[in-house]
């Protein structure tokens, strides 16, 4: 689990000037909230949560004028064309409090021998783990499995203190046969006649 402390400014102007000058300046409102408390207003240095952003489920240490409190994103609001931060929801976490999360599911090994295609039903896993011991992936082998195998969320292997938060029975990988298309009696006699 990657841990990333970033400087915070609480701000108290709001709307969409504000957000603006605040873009302008390379920065990121945010909102922080959770555990039952008002929810804070801050600013985040672009550059320094654009890179932390690149982790999965990144827990942040926000310094927000003096007082550190640990944070994970919740949601992250990017403009359509040019990729850059819009707005940041952050959600307080506590040391030893479970949280739901989304983790990436990956693949290792190869698939048995013949035109089989592997189709991932589900390309992240919700799960339950402790705010600072959240897994970034979880991964799975697929190793000599053929068309009708089909993985499902018990199956796969988690870190532990990390559970399930969906269906233990939910499919999340399924292996298809592949398929050719035939030419079509019709479409030989079209061409002779043509």
């Amino acid at each position: 689990m990657s841990e990333v402390k970033i400087a915070a400014e609480a701000r108290s102007e709001f709307g969409k000037g504000a957000a603006r000058r605040i873009r302008r300046e390379n920065k990121v409102p945010a909102v922080v909230y959770g555990h039952g408390g008002e929810p804070v207003h801050i600013t985040l240095p672009g550059h320094e949560l654009q890179l932390a952003l690149r982790t999965p489920n990144v827990l942040l240490t926000l310094d927000i004028e003096g007082k550190t409190q640990l944070a994970i994103p919740k949601a992250v609001q990017r403009d359509a064309i040019k990729g850059f931060l819009e707005h940041v929801d952050l959600l307080l976490v506590k040391s030893g409090e479970k949280v739901t999360v989304e983790v990436y599911v990956h693949t290792e090994g190869d698939l048995a021998p013949g035109a089989f295609l592997l189709e991932h039903v589900l390309s992240t896993l919700t799960v339950d783990a402790e705010a600072t011991h959240i897994p970034e992936s979880v991964t799975v082998s697929i190793e000599g499995l053929e068309a009708g195998a089909a993985i499902l969320a018990k199956d796969i292997p988690l870190p532990e203190g990390t559970t399930l938060a969906i269906d233990e029975d939910a499919v999340v990988l399924q292996v298809l046969a592949a398929q050719s298309e035939e030419p079509s009696d019709d479409s030989a006699t079209e061409s002779s006649e043509a």
